[in-house]
């Protein structure tokens, strides 16, 4: 576990950094989920009420079913608009990067991002943070980093600065981190800071149907071909899907079609180890998500053996082998390390 709660001198030195109207970049991990786009579109939200020239730049696109985010069509994408935003990189005062702490979650932007010299900032609750920012918030014990961000402005002393759009966009990242509020790390304070995002005029009933209920016919029949591949081992406690890229393609996937998905070999009675398995040939790996409960450290498991991490619970990673090879290497490690 890692705790890293920000201490006076920290607070005084953003603090410093933000005294004046500057130029500021804001950084969510590569393929971001709520809680990345949620953060940094609130975070830039609350910067531009305070003076500042701030921009949500992301390594690569985010699911369709977070486009309703207030100002998410302003993201500038570095996958597509390469030079615009090595230029603002390049000019930026001040980076945050949030919901990620080691800069090689940022896919091919991290080679600009490890060059620059400006202050970096991070904000995140996940394990083994690197050690590239000048100021860090990190600890674990969060149960997303929108929360963090409410937090973060609490250590500003501009509470009272989070109007209705700064409130969506972390009200977002925080259903979605504590799945609807049902994670183990859902606090009485989570709960506690999501009523004082909906007093400022969350629509939290039109949240949850843009989140939840926003499937397309094929994305539904994307999740029934995963279902009829769920593979379950009972004596291990295990459980696995898979997805080819044949069958994401038959299914015409979109971005963020999958979201979800490994929770639903979780949901089975027994079973407290979990994977998805997804075949990705433009990148050339296999994409993959790990879920377990209790003391059963997925985060350990990926960093060892599929060059990923996460949290203890949740995390992620990725394979150079096919598909059936990495399911067998899969197979093999679970027969000693299964719960």
């Amino acid at each position: 576990m890692y705790f890293r709660d920000m201490n006076e001198l920290e607070i005084s030195g953003v603090k410093a950094l933000l005294e004046h109207p500057a130029n500021i970049a804001i950084i969510p991990h590569r393929n971001p989920d709520g809680d990345a786009m949620g953060s940094t579109l609130g975070l830039c939200h609350f910067l531009k009420l305070n003076g500042h020239n701030a921009r949500v730049i992301a390594p690569n696109d985010f699911p369709h079913f977070l486009k309703w985010l207030p100002s998410s069509d302003t993201v500038m994408v570095y996958e597509t608009e390469r030079e615009e935003a090595t230029i603002f990189l390049e000019k930026a005062d001040v980076i945050f990067t949030l919901d990620f702490n080691t800069l090689g979650r940022t896919g091919e932007m991290e080679e600009v991002l490890a060059r620059l010299t400006s202050p970096k900032i991070m904000i995140d609750h996940h394990q083994m943070p690197g050690d590239y920012a000048a100021f860090m918030f990190s600890d674990t014990r969060y149960a997303s980093t929108c929360e963090m961000v409410y937090h973060f402005i609490q250590y500003l002393g501009k509470a009272d600065m989070i109007d209705t759009n700064v409130a969506t966009c972390l009200y977002c990242g925080i259903v979605t981190d504590t799945g609807s509020f049902k994670f183990p790390k859902t606090s009485s304070v989570t709960h506690r800071i999501a009523a004082d995002l909906i007093d400022k005029g969350v629509p939290n009933g039109r949240i949850h149907q843009d989140l939840f209920d926003n499937n397309s016919y094929d994305g539904l029949q994307l999740l029934a071909k995963a279902l009829s591949n769920l593979r379950v081992f009972p004596e291990l406690k295990t459980s696995y899907i898979t997805l080819s890229a044949a069958e994401m393609a038959q299914f015409q996937h979109q971005k963020g079609d999958t979201e979800g998905f490994v929770n639903y070999g979780l949901s089975i009675k027994g079973m407290e180890f979990t994977a998805i398995f997804i075949e990705n040939h433009e990148e050339g790996i296999v994409k993959i998500s790990l879920r377990s409960k209790g003391n059963f450290d997925v985060n350990l498991l990926a960093r060892e053996h599929f060059n990923g991490g996460g949290h203890m619970n949740a995390a992620g990673g990725k394979s150079l082998l096919s598909l059936e090879e990495t399911v067998a290497k899969f197979l093999d490690i679970i027969k000693t390390q299964h719960p």
